[in-house]
């Protein structure tokens, strides 16, 4: 079967079929398979009718690399993007929207959605993390009947049961489409200091005589603590045939350091159009973006053909690296996870520099989906007989039975995660009777799982435990009242974070003592994250500062919200960009990273956008654009898609 220019492979064609008769389609195919070849026939069979197609993805990078691939391939005019800080064309025949922006318009039945043909959910697997996973949960349980699905993902094992939740809560067939066979076959290495590359087996051989794990060697009368293998060996040995590759340390900082010791290693020739091509995708950026330490070490390695990727990097400069890598004439790219996500630019290898990781609570070895995430980016198809994926082996910490479980193969299961949010049982009350919500609440992933077809038995006490929790504070807050939702409940129903925090500063009187300088501490206080090493050298105290806290101390909520906390460290944040500073004076008063800091203030303005969507207070929306564009202003130059 053709399709454009592409002969179609067995999965494709399966899946393809299955759209045809209006099904549902789940589809489990390796990395670099031609998933997202069935998301383009979809369009193309709707592309003459007044059906849209909405396209959601798990990162706002992944987004706009889809709305620019969109844009060139249907033009335009064709293609719209919801990330919450942006809207472009929201009335486009193509959407491209994060899928917490899907979400929140299915749970809030927007009539937008009344037209959909499809909803393609890229990377669907995301519905396994355990903060997020909820989202595409809900994007599917809120979605209208009329809509059909694309779930894409490199593996879910158990797709047969996802898909089989999907039909009994939707009432219409699920095609599971499963490949195994990747187009590029992979090759799994290992590197040992002493070994060099090598096998698993030929490690466990060595592993087994006592040696292998001591701390120390001899080196002749001296002992010396046996080393971590280093980067520069491996890349020595990976020189003749294997580049280019992508090398994954999960530090951002260790990103930076290993490709500034390779340029030091002077492995490579240098090529100074490399540089040049840089300087010419920067050539409209303010100025000030080359005095950053990252773009000043990346101008010193990239005649090399080295690289970093990772997100503490401004937008410009991450793009600007993409399309040096997509070239062909970058050799060694040192990233972080965040680049296995989705970003359609394979290597020859993929290296890992442990299989072990922090996420944000401890360090943990990775799981078999994360590894295989990642692994997938090796072998690019039509250009590599073969792939090659090298884990970093460091002999004190080895355990082979730890390190085959994770690579031999991907076992593990999707698992619903799902939790009720305010947001969730406010729309919930709004929009449906009381016996209504008892039938929705049962149709979770969750419930499926727990209790397979037979989800409709589970005991209403233990149904709606969370539920009606959530209905008592909402009530002793004066959210809903004799079963309905109140000027503050409809508000908080239009707000995705923080609905009962929001709800108390910008639906009630408190907002009107607020100038635009208080507006935007509050929020980011609640957009920070804070972390032990983060720095800020400044903090400013003013009459404005000290006002807000003696509000807040009044507010029977607010004055216990806990990031709050954080007010006084914010003002370094935020008095020198209402004040008219630039965002590069205010990097100088911290040690975040740039794209830290802009996250920070890309939050902020996706917080203002949802107050301003959900308040009909014309004075409050007023200040709201205000403080917008005070943002705006600071990122200017900087921050676009």
């Amino acid at each position: 079967m053709q399709f454009k220019t592409f002969t179609l492979d067995p999965f494709q064609e399966e899946a393809i079929k299955a759209i045809e008769q209006n099904y549902s389609v789940v589809v489990s195919a390796p990395t670099g398979s031609g998933k997202t070849l069935i998301a383009d026939f979809i369009i193309e069979k709707h592309k003459d009718d007044r059906r849209r197609i909405i396209y959601t993805a798990p990162i706002k990078a992944l987004s706009n690399q889809k709305y620019r691939d969109f844009c060139v391939e249907y033009g335009s005019d064709k293609v719209g993007l919801m990330t919450g800080d942006f809207v472009i064309n929201p009335a486009a025949k193509i959407l491209i929207m994060t899928t917490e922006i899907y979400r929140n318009m299915a749970v809030s039945s927007e009539k937008d959605l009344a037209d959909v043909a499809y909803v393609i959910f890229d990377e669907i697997h995301f519905i396994n993390d355990i903060e997020r996973g909820y989202v595409w949960e809900e994007s599917i349980i809120y979605s209208l009947d009329q809509a059909r699905f694309l779930c894409l993902s490199a593996t879910i094992p158990n797709a047969e049961e996802f898909s089989r939740w999907i039909q009994s809560i939707k009432k219409h067939i699920v095609k599971t489409v499963v490949a195994t066979k990747r187009n590029v076959p992979l090759q799994q290495l290992f590197f040992d200091y002493e070994l060099g590359l090598t096998t698993l087996e030929k490690i466990k051989a060595d592993a087994d005589t006592p040696r292998y794990h001591d701390l120390y060697r001899k080196k002749g009368r001296q002992r010396e603590r046996i080393p971590a293998p280093n980067h520069l060996d491996l890349i020595k040995e990976l020189r003749a045939d294997k580049l280019p590759c992508f090398y994954f340390s999960f530090s951002r900082k260790d990103c930076q350091e290993k490709a500034k010791s390779l340029a030091k290693a002077n492995f490579f020739p240098r090529n100074p159009a490399l540089l040049q091509l840089f300087n010419e995708k920067l050539k409209d950026a303010p100025s000030e973006i080359n005095r950053l330490a990252s773009t000043r070490i990346l101008k010193e390695v990239l005649p090399q053909g080295i690289a970093f990727h990772h997100a503490g990097l401004l937008p410009i400069i991450k793009e600007a690296v993409e399309e040096l890598f997509a070239k062909g004439l970058i050799r060694v790219l040192y990233v972080t996870e965040t680049f296995a996500v989705g970003i359609n630019m394979p290597a020859k290898t993929v290296c890992f520099d442990s299989l072990r990781k922090y996420d944000g609570i401890n360090f943990r070895n990775l799981n078999t989906k994360e590894y295989f995430q990642i692994a997938g980016r090796a072998g690019r198809r039509g250009i590599d007989q073969l792939g090659y994926v090298i884990v970093m082996i460091f002999r004190p910490t080895f355990r082979y039975e730890e390190v085959k479980r994770t690579t031999a193969r991907d076992l593990e299961p999707i698992k619903s995660q799902f939790k009720l949010s305010v947001n969730t049982v406010l729309n919930l009350i709004h929009q449906h009777p009381t016996p209504e919500i008892e039938r929705i609440l049962r149709l979770s992933f969750y419930s499926y799982q727990k209790f397979g077809e037979k989800y409709k038995d589970i005991p209403t006490t233990v149904l709606l435990a969370r539920y009606q929790s959530i209905v008592r504070k909402l009530i002793k807050y004066g959210y809903v009242l004799e079963g309905k939702l109140t000027e503050k409940g409809l508000f908080s129903s239009r707000v995705y974070a923080d609905e009962i925090t929001l709800g108390e500063i910008f639906a009630t009187p408190f907002a009107d003592n607020l100038d635009e300088y208080q507006i935007l501490l509050l929020l980011a206080c609640l957009a920070y994250e804070e972390r032990e090493r983060t720095k800020f050298d400044t903090q400013f105290s003013n009459d404005q500062l000290r006002v807000l806290k003696g509000l807040l101390y009044k507010s029977e909520y607010l004055t216990h919200e806990k990031k709050f906390l954080s007010l006084d460290t914010m003002t370094a944040l935020i008095l020198p960009i209402y004040s008219g500073k630039t965002f590069f004076e205010v990097m100088d008063l911290t040690n975040l990273l740039e794209g830290d800091l802009i996250r920070i203030y890309a939050q902020i303005l996706d917080r203002l956008g949802q107050i301003k969507k959900a308040s009909t207070n014309y004075q409050l929306i007023n200040k709201i654009m205000n403080a917008k564009g005070i943002i705006e202003k600071a990122l200017e130059g900087i921050y676009v898609v």
